[in-house]
């Protein structure tokens, strides 16, 4: 009985190893590189979320010392790219983020993240025509001066817009967008673009989306796309065994992690593989949690501007749209 027991306990430890180590090694991997990280079609950003570096703000308004700059009287301009959108009196773009709250309105950017984001402050905001002026409001920050909102959002700059016009911080991380007029995201065809908001952008597939799920692509065919329905993709460059993830820094500026998804918050993906190494998590060095399939670490593209946009697909030879199985597909 006691060499039976032994036995019992040595597979279930050898068990439990395996599903730890499903990918290899789940402990995070040193000396990476910022790599692969080809220019998005905008130029866009960073949003302090992956710990990297505080950029030097550029030379116009929303470089340094915006924080005080007042927004003075508000502009709705035409982005042919973006449609209406919310400007400061100097033609400087204003942006909402994803993780502040408009009900009641909360700002979650602070530190780093108010220095890359200058919050617009309260004072000296007009309404423009066109606008419900009851949509501006203020809310009150940590260190208790007055930030912009509308309808209830709270209004930012983008430290490397430098020149009126500038967009370059639509979709950063997938979390911050230009403002339209009634505070939603936005977006030419007047539908709210990424995620947050009751519209979605996964509105395009005729409603929400599971965490995970497959388009057809008239190119591509069969493509992995996140909850928003943006374009899964996967870098060449990875290693898959052991899973280690070589985007790091400025190169995840321009492609986003896929965050953690439950396995039953999925349609259409293969969550098995090959029973052993199929839907599992990587646990990064800078803290993040990035998913996998086959062991392969999932991004979305900054470039990719809504449902059905592909144009991360072979950036730089080595990153390409992600099938259901996790393979490449380089048509």
């Amino acid at each position: 009985m006691k060499t039976s027991w032994r036995s019992a306990s040595l597979v279930a430890a050898a068990a439990a190893l395996a599903l730890t180590t499903a990918c290899g090694s789940d402990t995070p991997q040193t000396g990476s590189q910022s790599v692969g990280a080809a220019p998005a079609a905008n130029g866009v950003g960073n949003d302090y979320g992956a710990g990297t570096s505080t950029p030097t703000p550029g030379a116009g308004q929303a470089g340094a010392g915006a924080q005080a700059q007042t927004a003075g009287q508000l502009a709705v301009k035409k982005n042919k790219a973006l449609g209406e959108v919310v400007t400061d009196s100097a033609g400087m773009t204003l942006y909402r983020f994803d993780k502040d709250t408009a009900s009641p309105p909360k700002t979650n950017c602070e530190g780093d993240c108010a220095t890359a984001w200058p919050p617009v402050p309260a004072s000296d905001a007009t309404a423009p025509a066109g606008m419900d002026k009851t949509l501006l409001g203020e809310v009150t920050r940590a260190d208790g001066t007055k930030q912009l909102t509308l309808d209830g959002w709270p209004l930012y700059r983008y430290a490397k817009d430098t020149k009126a016009g500038d967009t370059k911080g639509q979709g950063v991380q997938g979390t911050w967008y230009a403002s339209a007029p009634d505070g939603k995201k936005a977006a030419a065809d007047g539908s709210e673009a990424g995620a947050g908001d009751e519209a979605g952008a996964g509105a395009e597939a005729g409603g929400d989306l599971p965490g995970l799920s497959t388009r057809q692509d008239p190119e591509l065919g069969e493509v992995v796309v996140d909850k928003n329905g943006m374009t899964v993709y996967r870098f060449e460059k990875d290693v898959q065994w052991p899973m280690k993830s070589n985007c790091v820094g400025e190169c995840l500026e321009k492609w986003p992690v896929v965050e953690p998804v439950d396995a039953a918050d999925t349609k259409g993906i293969d969550t098995e593989v090959d029973g052993r190494r199929g839907y599992v998590i990587n646990k990064r060095e800078d803290g993040l949690k990035q998913q996998s399939i086959d062991c392969w670490p999932m991004y979305t593209f900054a470039g990719d501007k809504k449902p059905g946009d592909t144009n991360g697909q072979g950036v730089g030879g080595t990153w390409y749209a992600m099938a259901p199985d996790g393979s490449a597909i380089k048509k």
